[in-house]
């Protein structure tokens, strides 16, 4: 059985979290000009937000085995119906922010993307 952490843990772990985001908000102030100049730094500097961004939608995908359905070409192929409805709201999302670059609008379409498909799904007899 499980037991809850003590408050020495808890405390130890807040400063311990607090520590290192501070000390990474104090480096680049702390380095040389010439340092984070450097090339490599550039295009580490460049290439992260877009690798940030895969990696979060990657791990939130769901990627379960969906149970036997007859007659269904979507769980024949192995695929989830919540994983084809979060896909198809991904590239929704991505059209609709290409097409407006309006944040708040792609997440509102996003939002009613995948809501949007999963009732269909559901419609069509995928559970």
């Amino acid at each position: 059985m499980n037991t809850p952490p003590d408050n020495f843990y808890l405390v130890a772990a807040t400063f311990a979290m607090a520590l290192v985001t501070f000390l990474t908000r104090l480096t680049p102030l702390i380095l040389p000009k010439r340092l984070l100049d450097a090339p490599l730094l550039l295009a580490v500097n460049k290439a992260l937000p877009l690798s940030v961004m895969t990696l979060l939608i990657l791990t939130s995908l769901h990627w379960q085995q969906p149970k036997p359905m007859p007659n269904a070409m979507i769980v024949s192929l192995g695929l989830s119906p919540l994983l084809v409805a979060e896909i198809l709201a991904l590239l929704v999302v991505l059209l609709s922010y290409h097409w407006k670059k309006q944040l708040l609008l792609s997440m509102l379409v996003g939002i009613a993307s995948l809501n949007g498909f999963l009732w269909g799904l559901n419609l069509m007899g995928f559970q």
